[in-house]
């Protein structure tokens, strides 16, 4: 520890005072950064990486340069010559051109191996509805069980990570998760997102990154909106079931203003469905978001976001396989159809990022969300009350604030680049009236199980070390800690309250390993952490209330010919006893230490200029560790995933594209006497653009077939049996839906 500390300390002395060049690449249209540039130096050969702000630079060998080439995905590629470089102050502007995979560098910054990936996938397939946002992460499913309002189920990694356990997902750097939820721990509902305004998608898998904390086990997500409106633009979309939504982006500022850094714009989304199910959704939700990012001076931007976002819905919910077979309803219809919820969210996002004068990068940041959020369900049906039925009441008030502050410091010594990173988070969660009650049809108490409010603090800071040894080689070394308090005030016991302290020490270790231009190996370890509900923290006598999760990688990014890319790695993962509050039934599980292992592919292969190929492929095997063999399956963890598709683009604005889904089938309990049974859905969108409009038509599941999304062993008991049943609880997937949509854009 002591001898890691001072080699950080000395890395940071030398930074600031080795000497390198700089420069910095922008969008010639919006003079926004371009991030994941791979600029090449000659005569030297060496090659860097812009990072976020656009920003790269070379060691002071490299004063006599003779050009440099840039290559960026979506960008022109081009040599800069010597003098213009020097002309321009090292300020480079490239043009936007169509994407093309000969010119996709696998060369990145290390720790971003998944970014030509990620910035392939969503220029060629962008994302314009709510159902494709955490999709664009290889190997990521979604199932939704309980209408179109609630948050998704996400399964990643041989996880089903219930509503977002284990995967640390952010919007503009805000928290997504709620920790201590009503419903379940670290649930993520990405509806106050409009789609339209997503421009960039980060993410990483595993638990090896020293900027992540809480409920980094699986991996993260991190989805940036758009700086800069490319026009103005109003959208209509009309489909089955009643379905209507629209959407209205317009900037606040003339083209001029764009061209000098300032860019302010609005956007708005209102959605209205009733669904395929027998009994309607009345599905509605309303987004409205507002961002201004500019330059304060040449070194200084600020960018800062409002929004706000409400939705209210009725589900069908979970149907036993048995009152299918007995004809007691329909494939799409409900036991109890009095479910729903409603849920509402504003937010406040300000950044600060400043560029040093070594070429380093300050970044401040502040965020507050209000958040309200009321959920009906009913998983057991009169298991419980078979007067009253078993239906329960979820609810909660959430203010949310915190901070993220971070310092990178690039140097070099002679022609090794060293960067560090050093930052600070805080995040407090002050949640009132965290209700779980037992209601009949929505507003009738009958019992009351859990009620009180909740605080909860997270500070936390980490250093982060990139070092490249040689032209080859580069190291990330990162140490965490994280620090919480946990509060509940019990107004079931007289408003008693309890506290807990707890914290968590997190060391990372990334190589990367350049073989040559085509072939890149990366290998991570570290130890993360998965915080529990501070409602099972302040209990938790004994008992580590942070359990470790220890992980590691092997991977390889390899581009054996031009047009086509891969990205293999094999993982392992390791989790500790944990103690989770199940939001539904106000009790402890424990679940013991598990151990999950796979082998994840992905391939994005061009083989003509208006054909692009994307396939995910994704296996894991995972197991209870404390359990005999033959009951220690873990249940609903996936084992086989793969997602893909092809689009076919043509100058003349046509774009088709088709795409499919497969979940294999994964046990439903621990010794795998009952299956979760899989689904192959195929997906269509055709879409004709011109500069004016685009037309766009898109079917999801075109062959029509019945498949079940969600799936749980429950037991229950309908109204007229003798005793309870444990067997599939499901909620129907899409059938054959048909959308149109009809955007305007237009100038002001």
């Amino acid at each position: 520890m002591k001898t890691l500390l001072i080699f950080f300390l000395l890395t940071i002395i030398m930074n600031l005072r080795a000497s390198s060049q700089q420069g910095k690449l922008i969008n010639e249209g919006t003079k926004l950064p371009i991030d994941g540039a791979t600029v090449l130096v000659r005569p030297s050969g060496q090659t860097v990486v812009t990072n976020e702000s656009g920003n790269f630079s070379f060691g002071s060998f490299s004063k006599e340069i003779d050009s440099i080439y840039i290559s960026a995905i979506g960008y022109q590629s081009r040599w800069i010559h010597a003098f213009e470089f020097k002309n321009n102050r090292g300020m480079i502007s490239v043009p936007r051109a169509a994407v093309d995979l000969a010119t996709v560098s696998i060369i990145t910054n290390p720790g971003e191996q998944f970014k030509p990936i990620s910035q392939l996938d969503i220029r060629m397939r962008p994302i314009n509805n709510s159902q494709m946002v955490l999709p664009m992460v290889p190997g990521l499913f979604i199932g939704q069980h309980a209408g179109g309002g609630k948050a998704e189920q996400i399964f990643l990694r041989g996880f089903d990570l219930d509503h977002g356990t284990d995967i640390n997902i952010s919007v503009d750097g805000t928290p997504v998760n709620m920790v201590s939820h009503a419903h379940g721990q670290g649930y993520a509902d990405l509806h106050f997102v409009i789609p339209e305004l997503i421009g960039d998608v980060d993410f990483q898998k595993g638990c090896y990154f020293a900027d992540k904390g809480d409920l980094t086990t699986a991996g993260f997500v991190d989805f940036h909106t758009t700086n800069v409106l490319k026009n103005n633009m109003v959208k209509l979309e009309a489909g089955q079931f009643n379905t209507f939504r629209s959407v209205a982006m317009m900037n606040l500022l003339k083209d001029d203003m764009i061209k000098k850094g300032q860019s302010a714009f609005i956007a708005s989304e209102l959605m209205y469905t009733d669904g395929y199910f027998d009994h309607p959704q009345d599905f509605n939700r309303f987004n409205l978001f507002g961002k201004y990012f500019g330059k304060i001076d040449a070194n200084n931007q600020l960018m800062v976001s409002l929004s706000t976002f409400s939705s209210k819905w009725n589900a069908s919910g979970q149907i036993p396989e048995r009152a299918l077979r007995e004809g007691l309803i329909t494939f799409f219809g409900a036991i109890d159809p009095n479910e729903g919820g409603k849920t509402s969210r504003q937010n406040m996002n300000i950044i600060l990022s400043s560029d040093l004068k070594n070429g380093g990068l300050l970044k401040n940041q502040v965020y507050l969300t209000s958040y309200d959020f009321e959920l009906y369900s009913n998983f057991t049906f009169f298991s419980k009350d078979s007067i009253n039925g078993d239906q329960i009441r979820q609810k909660e008030r959430r203010i949310l604030s915190g901070y993220n502050g971070s310092l990178t410091l690039p140097g070099f010594i002679g022609a090794n680049k060293i960067v560090t990173e050093i930052g600070v988070n805080t995040r407090f969660d002050k949640t009132d009236g965290s209700e779980l009650s037992r209601t009949k049809q929505k507003n009738v108490l009958t019992a009351a199980i859990k009620l009180g409010n909740v605080d909860q603090l997270n500070v936390a800071a980490y250093i982060k070390e990139t070092v490249r040894l040689t032209d080859r080689l580069d190291v990330i070394a990162g140490l965490r800690t994280d620090h919480f308090y946990f509060r509940y005030q019990d107004a079931l016991a007289g408003n008693k309250i309890s506290e807990k302290t707890s914290a968590a020490f997190s060391p990372k270790i990334n190589f990367y390993y350049k073989a040559n231009k085509s072939t890149q190996f990366y290998f991570s370890a570290g130890k993360g952490f998965h915080s529990n509900d501070a409602r099972v923290s302040v209990q938790s006598e004994g008992r580590d209330i942070l359990p470790a999760v220890y992980g590691s990688d092997i991977g390889v990014i390899w581009k054996p010919s031009p047009s086509l890319l891969l990205n293999s790695s094999l993982w392992y993962l390791h989790l500790d006893q944990e103690f989770v509050y199940v939001g539904d039934e106000g009790v402890v599980e424990p679940s013991g230490r598990s151990r999950r292992f796979g082998i994840d592919v992905s391939a994005r292969y061009q083989p003509i200029k208006n054909i692009f190929i994307d396939i995910d492929g994704n296996y894991s095997h995972g197991r209870s560790v404390d359990d005999p063999k033959g009951e220690n399956y873990l249940p609903l963890a996936p084992r086989l995933t793969s997602a893909g598709g092809v689009t076919y683009k043509l100058k003349n604005g046509f774009e088709a594209g088709i795409r499919y889904r497969l979940m294999g089938t994964r046990p439903a309990n621990e010794n795998n006497a009952v299956v979760a049974k899989g689904y192959f859905i195929n997906d269509m969108v055709v879409k004709y653009g011109r500069p004016k409009f685009d037309i766009d038509l898109a079917i999801v599941n075109i062959l029509n077939k019945r498949w079940k999304e969600t799936q749980f062993d429950t037991e229950s008991r309908l109204q007229n049996e003798p005793f309870p049943i444990s067997e599939i609880h499901f909620t129907p997937g899409t059938p054959f839906f048909l959308k149109v949509s009809f955007t305007y854009f237009f100038k002001y």
